[in-house]
């Protein structure tokens, strides 16, 4: 007779995590572990571990560290849980920085700008909140089922007519959009 001892997995976690990426990686990983342990569906578990990997990675290129720290020394704080109606929220939280997180709106060749567009195109809601001691904690509910059919307008925004705003346009500034244009 064998015997099986049920794991309990916990409904929600919380780590330090080093103000810099040396941490993010195994912050991805301890959430993907116990999130999939948990029961919960791969795709909400995809959505969750890269929500989680674009906050920390706002949090570390504007925010400070925890307790009033200089930038790079410290910790931020990786959050979290599952509800009893199965929805997942996962928070960063950090010292403040200059600015509050909005979505921005990068131009096609920009090299960021879009991490908070996606959270917004993945996320049933997200919002940020302000601690008593300067602490943002930017927060992000997760469900199954949240994806919206119009994802990819999400996360880029809407086509704007005229010229420079296309696909091809950016390319062209490029010499490399010849393969994607109908040759006769």
């Amino acid at each position: 007779m064998a015997l099986v001892v049920a794991q309990e997995v916990p409904t929600s976690s919380s780590m330090a995590v080093p103000h810099g990426p040396a941490g993010v990686g195994e912050a991805r990983n301890r959430m993907r572990e116990q999130l999939r342990e948990s029961g919960m569906s791969e795709s909400v578990v995809d959505d969750a571990v890269l929500v989680l990997s674009e906050l920390l990675s706002n949090s570390c290129r504007h925010g400070r560290p925890l307790g009033q720290r200089e930038v790079g020394d410290g910790d931020i704080r990786a959050a979290w849980r599952v509800d009893a109606q199965g929805a997942l929220t996962v928070e960063v939280t950090d010292g403040g920085g200059p600015t509050r997180p909005v979505p921005a709106t990068p131009s096609v060749t920009a090299r960021g700008g879009r991490g908070l567009n996606i959270i917004s195109a993945l996320a049933q809601d997200w919002g940020v909140r302000d601690g008593a001691s300067g602490e943002v904690t930017v927060w992000v509910v997760l469900t199954g089922g949240h994806r919206r059919d119009d994802f990819a307008t999400r996360v880029t925004g809407p086509a704007t007519a005229g010229p420079g705003f296309g696909f091809l346009e950016a390319c062209d500034a490029y010499d490399a959009c010849d393969v994607f244009r109908d040759v006769d």
